[in-house]
Protein backbone atom coordinates (compact mmCIF):
# COMPACT_ATOMS: atom_id res chain seq x y z
CA UNK A 1 0.00 0.00 0.00
CA UNK A 2 1.35 3.45 -1.32
CA UNK A 3 0.50 6.47 0.73
CA UNK A 4 1.12 10.19 -0.03
CA UNK A 5 0.60 12.32 3.19
CA UNK A 6 1.00 16.55 1.75
CA UNK A 7 -0.37 19.80 2.95
CA UNK A 8 -0.98 21.41 -0.47
CA UNK A 9 -1.35 25.20 0.59
CA UNK A 10 -4.90 25.27 -1.13
CA UNK A 11 -3.54 24.03 -4.04
CA UNK A 12 -0.94 26.42 -4.31
CA UNK A 13 2.60 26.07 -5.78
CA UNK A 14 5.44 28.19 -4.80
CA UNK A 15 4.90 29.53 -8.21
CA UNK A 16 1.63 31.16 -7.11
CA UNK A 17 -0.40 29.48 -9.57
CA UNK A 18 -3.40 27.63 -7.32
CA UNK A 19 -3.98 24.08 -9.97
CA UNK A 20 -5.57 21.30 -8.09
CA UNK A 21 -4.94 19.43 -11.41
CA UNK A 22 -1.35 20.00 -10.93
CA UNK A 23 -1.30 18.17 -7.30
CA UNK A 24 -3.10 15.26 -8.51
CA UNK A 25 -0.22 14.99 -11.75
CA UNK A 26 2.23 15.45 -9.46
CA UNK A 27 0.83 12.64 -6.23
CA UNK A 28 0.52 10.33 -9.70
CA UNK A 29 4.20 11.24 -10.45
CA UNK A 30 5.55 10.70 -7.54
CA UNK A 31 3.84 7.34 -6.04
CA UNK A 32 0.85 6.79 -8.17
CA UNK A 33 -0.57 6.21 -4.21
CA UNK A 34 -3.45 4.12 -3.23
CA UNK A 35 -4.12 6.64 -0.74
CA UNK A 36 -4.12 10.06 -0.75
CA UNK A 37 -4.18 12.60 2.46
CA UNK A 38 -4.45 16.34 1.73
CA UNK A 39 -4.44 19.42 4.52
CA UNK A 40 -5.42 22.43 3.48
CA UNK A 41 -8.06 21.39 0.54
CA UNK A 42 -10.05 24.92 0.25
CA UNK A 43 -13.85 24.90 -1.07
CA UNK A 44 -15.16 28.64 -1.75
CA UNK A 45 -12.59 30.70 0.34
CA UNK A 46 -11.65 32.96 -3.13
CA UNK A 47 -9.95 35.71 -0.65
CA UNK A 48 -7.06 33.17 -0.25
CA UNK A 49 -3.61 33.94 -2.69
CA UNK A 50 -3.87 32.85 -5.93
CA UNK A 51 -7.37 30.83 -5.22
CA UNK A 52 -10.97 31.98 -6.70
CA UNK A 53 -12.84 30.21 -4.41
CA UNK A 54 -12.69 26.69 -6.67
CA UNK A 55 -14.36 23.67 -4.79
CA UNK A 56 -11.09 21.77 -4.58
CA UNK A 57 -12.90 18.58 -3.21
CA UNK A 58 -14.65 18.38 -6.62
CA UNK A 59 -11.52 18.69 -8.36
CA UNK A 60 -9.89 16.51 -6.81
CA UNK A 61 -13.10 14.21 -7.22
CA UNK A 62 -12.46 14.20 -10.83
CA UNK A 63 -8.70 13.80 -11.00
CA UNK A 64 -9.03 10.61 -8.86
CA UNK A 65 -11.82 8.49 -10.88
CA UNK A 66 -10.66 5.16 -9.51
CA UNK A 67 -10.61 6.40 -5.99
CA UNK A 68 -13.44 6.73 -3.09
CA UNK A 69 -12.83 10.86 -1.50
CA UNK A 70 -14.18 12.49 1.46
CA UNK A 71 -13.72 15.52 3.36
CA UNK A 72 -13.64 17.14 6.16
CA UNK A 73 -14.38 20.82 6.76
CA UNK A 74 -12.39 21.81 10.07
CA UNK A 75 -13.09 25.43 8.68
CA UNK A 76 -17.30 25.93 7.73
CA UNK A 77 -18.18 29.55 7.21
CA UNK A 78 -21.08 31.09 5.41
CA UNK A 79 -19.97 32.51 1.89
CA UNK A 80 -22.60 34.59 -0.42
CA UNK A 81 -25.69 33.99 -1.92
CA UNK A 82 -26.50 31.24 0.77
CA UNK A 83 -23.17 29.88 0.07
CA UNK A 84 -20.88 27.95 2.26
CA UNK A 85 -16.58 28.39 2.45
CA UNK A 86 -14.86 25.03 3.89
CA UNK A 87 -11.27 24.57 4.53
CA UNK A 88 -10.07 20.68 5.72
CA UNK A 89 -8.91 17.44 5.31
CA UNK A 90 -8.94 15.16 2.07
CA UNK A 91 -8.79 11.16 1.93
CA UNK A 92 -8.60 9.36 -1.09
CA UNK A 93 -8.40 5.78 -1.21
CA UNK A 94 -8.44 3.47 -4.23
CA UNK A 95 -9.14 0.72 -2.23
CA UNK A 96 -12.44 -0.14 -0.42
CA UNK A 97 -13.34 2.42 1.87
CA UNK A 98 -15.56 1.32 5.51
CA UNK A 99 -16.84 3.81 8.05
CA UNK A 100 -15.65 7.64 7.97
CA UNK A 101 -15.42 9.81 10.83
CA UNK A 102 -14.54 13.44 11.31
CA UNK A 103 -13.22 14.52 14.20
CA UNK A 104 -13.47 18.01 15.77
CA UNK A 105 -10.03 18.71 17.34
CA UNK A 106 -9.45 21.35 20.45
CA UNK A 107 -9.97 24.94 19.83
CA UNK A 108 -9.55 26.81 23.04
CA UNK A 109 -9.90 30.57 23.82
CA UNK A 110 -6.64 32.19 22.59
CA UNK A 111 -5.37 35.94 21.96
CA UNK A 112 -3.07 34.91 19.01
CA UNK A 113 -4.44 33.45 15.36
CA UNK A 114 -6.47 30.89 14.87
CA UNK A 115 -8.80 28.35 13.53
CA UNK A 116 -10.44 25.22 14.27
CA UNK A 117 -8.82 21.87 13.19
CA UNK A 118 -9.88 18.56 12.44
CA UNK A 119 -9.18 15.14 12.19
CA UNK A 120 -10.31 13.01 8.99
CA UNK A 121 -10.44 9.24 9.64
CA UNK A 122 -11.37 6.45 7.32
CA UNK A 123 -11.56 2.51 7.44
CA UNK A 124 -9.68 1.24 4.45
CA UNK A 125 -9.72 -1.96 3.51
CA UNK A 126 -5.83 -2.24 2.68
CA UNK A 127 -4.19 -5.90 1.33
CA UNK A 128 -3.35 -6.57 4.65
CA UNK A 129 -6.67 -6.31 6.26
CA UNK A 130 -8.75 -3.43 7.46
CA UNK A 131 -6.58 0.02 8.82
CA UNK A 132 -7.68 2.90 10.16
CA UNK A 133 -6.12 5.88 8.35
CA UNK A 134 -6.63 8.98 9.83
CA UNK A 135 -4.81 12.70 8.29
CA UNK A 136 -5.51 15.76 10.83
CA UNK A 137 -3.66 19.37 10.52
CA UNK A 138 -2.95 20.75 13.82
CA UNK A 139 -2.80 24.32 14.77
CA UNK A 140 0.60 26.74 13.64
CA UNK A 141 0.24 29.68 15.78
CA UNK A 142 -0.33 28.43 19.56
CA UNK A 143 1.50 25.58 21.05
CA UNK A 144 -1.33 25.41 23.81
CA UNK A 145 -3.77 24.43 21.17
CA UNK A 146 -1.64 21.95 19.45
CA UNK A 147 -1.35 20.60 23.06
CA UNK A 148 -4.84 20.22 23.55
CA UNK A 149 -5.15 18.44 20.00
CA UNK A 150 -2.56 15.73 20.94
CA UNK A 151 -4.01 14.79 23.71
CA UNK A 152 -7.29 14.27 21.89
CA UNK A 153 -5.76 12.39 19.58
CA UNK A 154 -4.29 10.40 21.99
CA UNK A 155 -8.13 10.20 23.43
CA UNK A 156 -9.71 8.94 20.29
CA UNK A 157 -7.34 6.14 19.53
CA UNK A 158 -8.24 5.08 22.92
CA UNK A 159 -12.01 5.46 22.43
CA UNK A 160 -11.45 3.25 18.64
CA UNK A 161 -15.18 1.63 19.31
CA UNK A 162 -14.75 -1.98 18.20
CA UNK A 163 -17.40 -2.69 16.32
CA UNK A 164 -16.11 -5.80 15.01
CA UNK A 165 -16.42 -7.63 18.46
CA UNK A 166 -20.56 -7.44 18.47
CA UNK A 167 -22.82 -10.02 18.02
CA UNK A 168 -24.46 -11.03 14.42
CA UNK A 169 -27.29 -8.43 13.37
CA UNK A 170 -30.07 -7.95 15.52
CA UNK A 171 -32.94 -4.97 15.45
CA UNK A 172 -30.27 -3.41 17.50
CA UNK A 173 -27.72 -3.31 14.83
CA UNK A 174 -29.59 -2.82 11.78
CA UNK A 175 -29.55 0.60 9.66
CA UNK A 176 -27.07 3.20 10.68
CA UNK A 177 -26.43 0.94 14.38
CA UNK A 178 -24.78 -1.33 12.08
CA UNK A 179 -21.35 -2.84 13.14
CA UNK A 180 -18.43 -2.42 10.85
CA UNK A 181 -15.17 -3.20 11.47
CA UNK A 182 -12.82 -0.98 13.24
CA UNK A 183 -9.73 -2.06 14.13
CA UNK A 184 -6.88 -1.15 16.44
CA UNK A 185 -4.30 -0.59 13.21
CA UNK A 186 -4.06 2.70 12.52
CA UNK A 187 -1.82 5.03 10.62
CA UNK A 188 -1.78 8.74 11.55
CA UNK A 189 -0.60 11.29 9.04
CA UNK A 190 -0.55 15.25 8.30
CA UNK A 191 1.27 18.14 8.82
CA UNK A 192 1.52 18.41 13.08
CA UNK A 193 3.43 22.05 13.07
CA UNK A 194 6.22 21.06 15.32
CA UNK A 195 9.45 19.74 14.71
CA UNK A 196 10.71 16.55 15.60
CA UNK A 197 12.38 17.55 18.87
CA UNK A 198 9.18 19.31 20.27
CA UNK A 199 8.01 17.75 23.64
CA UNK A 200 4.87 17.46 22.28
CA UNK A 201 5.95 14.73 19.52
CA UNK A 202 7.46 12.73 22.05
CA UNK A 203 4.18 13.04 24.01
CA UNK A 204 1.82 11.31 21.00
CA UNK A 205 4.12 8.58 20.94
CA UNK A 206 4.39 7.46 24.99
CA UNK A 207 2.75 4.29 25.45
CA UNK A 208 -1.07 3.82 26.79
CA UNK A 209 -2.07 2.66 30.11
CA UNK A 210 -4.29 0.35 28.97
CA UNK A 211 -4.01 -2.31 25.86
CA UNK A 212 -3.95 0.30 23.40
CA UNK A 213 -1.39 -0.06 20.84
CA UNK A 214 0.93 3.17 20.93
CA UNK A 215 2.14 4.81 17.52
CA UNK A 216 5.99 4.80 16.29
CA UNK A 217 7.26 7.33 13.61
CA UNK A 218 7.48 5.47 10.11
CA UNK A 219 10.73 7.80 9.70
CA UNK A 220 12.07 6.86 13.41
CA UNK A 221 11.03 3.01 12.70
CA UNK A 222 12.99 2.80 9.31
CA UNK A 223 15.94 5.15 9.41
CA UNK A 224 16.86 5.28 13.36
CA UNK A 225 20.29 7.02 12.76
CA UNK A 226 19.15 9.46 10.41
CA UNK A 227 17.08 12.91 11.16
CA UNK A 228 14.03 13.78 10.18
CA UNK A 229 14.05 15.37 6.50
CA UNK A 230 12.58 18.79 6.09
CA UNK A 231 9.07 19.15 4.83
CA UNK A 232 8.33 22.78 5.27
CA UNK A 233 10.31 26.50 4.00
CA UNK A 234 12.08 23.91 1.89
CA UNK A 235 11.64 26.20 -1.27
CA UNK A 236 9.63 29.51 0.35
CA UNK A 237 10.59 31.44 3.42
CA UNK A 238 11.59 34.48 4.70
CA UNK A 239 15.31 35.35 5.59
CA UNK A 240 14.89 34.25 9.69
CA UNK A 241 13.23 31.25 8.50
CA UNK A 242 14.65 27.73 8.64
CA UNK A 243 13.55 24.36 7.00
CA UNK A 244 12.23 21.69 9.31
CA UNK A 245 10.00 18.67 9.45
CA UNK A 246 6.73 19.37 10.62
CA UNK A 247 5.16 16.69 8.10
CA UNK A 248 4.95 13.09 9.77
CA UNK A 249 3.61 9.44 9.56
CA UNK A 250 2.73 7.42 12.64
CA UNK A 251 1.69 4.39 12.51
CA UNK A 252 0.64 1.65 15.98
CA UNK A 253 2.87 -0.77 16.65
CA UNK A 254 1.78 -3.56 15.41
CA UNK A 255 2.56 -1.93 11.71
CA UNK A 256 6.14 -1.22 11.81
CA UNK A 257 7.14 -4.88 10.34
CA UNK A 258 5.12 -4.01 7.11
CA UNK A 259 6.82 -0.54 6.86
CA UNK A 260 8.53 -0.93 4.01
CA UNK A 261 9.85 2.65 2.59
CA UNK A 262 9.41 6.11 3.76
CA UNK A 263 10.78 9.09 2.10
CA UNK A 264 10.17 13.52 1.42
CA UNK A 265 10.02 14.20 -2.34
CA UNK A 266 12.42 17.19 -1.15
CA UNK A 267 12.27 19.22 -5.22
CA UNK A 268 8.82 19.48 -5.48
CA UNK A 269 7.19 23.24 -5.46
CA UNK A 270 3.84 22.41 -6.18
CA UNK A 271 3.02 23.14 -2.21
CA UNK A 272 5.13 24.94 0.37
CA UNK A 273 4.99 21.60 2.01
CA UNK A 274 7.10 18.70 0.45
CA UNK A 275 4.81 15.67 0.06
CA UNK A 276 5.58 12.73 2.28
CA UNK A 277 5.41 8.77 0.52
CA UNK A 278 5.11 5.48 2.67
CA UNK A 279 5.07 2.25 1.26
CA UNK A 280 3.39 -0.92 3.60
CA UNK A 281 3.13 -4.51 2.89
Amino acid sequence: MRLITWNVQWCRGIDGVVDPARIAHEARRIADPDVLCLQEINAGFADLPGSQGEDQVEALRREFPGHFVCFAAAVDVPGNEGTRKRFGNLIASRFPVGRVMRHALPWPRSSVPSMPRAALEAIIQAPFGPLRVITTHLEYYSSGHRAAQIERLRELHCETNRENERSTATEENEGPFQPLPHPDSALLCGDFNMPPDDPLRARFLEAFLDRTPKFVDAWQALHPAEPHPHSFRVHERKDDQSPYCCDYVFVTEDLVPRLRSISVDGDNRASDHQPVIVELA
